[in-house]
Formats: C-alpha cells, sequence, structure tokens
C-alpha cells in the first residue's frame, strides 16, 4: 500500500489545502460587520437607488410618478428597484397586488433611518467628484485609456476586488 492510499474501512485523509480558494464565510464580527455593509451598499449603491430614496424622502409616491420623475430610468429598472427596496425594507408598497390600481411607495422607518447616510454619501460624492476625476485621468493616461483590470484580495472569510 503506497503512502497516499488509507487502509480498507479508515477515513479518507484531508485534501492539502487550496490557497487560490476564497472563503466566504465570516469568522469574526469584523468579518460579519463587513459582510452586511457590503449587502446594505449593493443596495444602495446601484444605480437608482439613492434616487429613488431621496425622492421618497419628501413624500409618498406612485409608481407612474416615480416613473416620470426620474428621466432616464426604464419602467423595468424602475420596478427592479423598487422590488428590492421593498425586499429590504426601506420602501413600503400599499394598494392593491393582483388588479391594476393607484399603489404607492413610501419610505419605511428603517429607510427613514438610512436617509442621513445617503446624503452624506451624496455630500462627499460632490465634494470629491473633482480629486476623483484626476485619479481616473491619472489612471487613464498611465494604461493608455484602458481600465485598470483590478486586483482580487483574499482575506479571511471575505473576498475584495480593488480597482
Amino acid at each position: 500500500m503506497s503512502p497516499d492510499e488509507a487502509p480498507a474501512g479508515a477515513p479518507a485523509p484531508n485534501p492539502p489545502p487550496n490557497p487560490t480558494v476564497a472563503i466566504r464565510v465570516p469568522v469574526t464580527e469584523a468579518d460579519r460587520a463587513a459582510c452586511s455593509a457590503q449587502d446594505v451598499l449593493h443596495r444602495v449603491g446601484d444605480r437608482w437607488s439613492m434616487l429613488v430614496l431621496s425622492l421618497l424622502s419628501r413624500r409618498s409616491y406612485g409608481f407612474n410618478e416615480l416613473d416620470r420623475a426620474v428621466v432616464g430610468l426604464s419602467r423595468r429598472m424602475l420596478t427592479r428597484t423598487l422590488r428590492g427596496l421593498v425586499r429590504d425594507g426601506l420602501v413600503s408598497r400599499t394598494g392593491p397586488v393582483a388588479v391594476a390600481g393607484r399603489v404607492e411607495y413610501a419610505l419605511t422607518g428603517l429607510g427613514r433611518s438610512l436617509l442621513p447616510l445617503v446624503v452624506a454619501l451624496g455630500e462627499w460624492a460632490v465634494a470629491n467628484q473633482p480629486a476623483i476625476t484626476r485619479a481616473r485621468a491619472r489612471d487613464d493616461a498611465r494604461t493608455n485609456g484602458e481600465p485598470s483590470t483590478g486586483t482580487t484580495l483574499r482575506a479571511r472569510g471575505s473576498q475584495h476586488r480593488l480597482p
């Protein structure tokens, strides 16, 4: 019997660890917090959610009102955005479910609690847009106009991609 073979009835030896596989299980409180933050950023960081949340901070809207208020947003994408916000508990949907009729969307308490962060992120983006534009121009010059390919970092319990 070779050293790689286990005797009959013995448990198979553990395979050697694969260093290229990223473990996605949060192992510490910090990892769990990072995963939670990433989940929230995924929702509010999409193209339309912050704008919809901002509109709903003023008052409730019907679907058609939101459709008219947001230029460049298709009805399909508005539907997807609203479904995600409702699913995450940030927006409530009231009105008929099965029949065509007036449906109202409004911020929930959870959605309202997110508003200060949405406002702060928007203010940060406006204040730092010139620096971001300069950094992008430097990177474009360095890469002959091609976007950077990015680097994947692997850490305990998570995987992060850097530009």
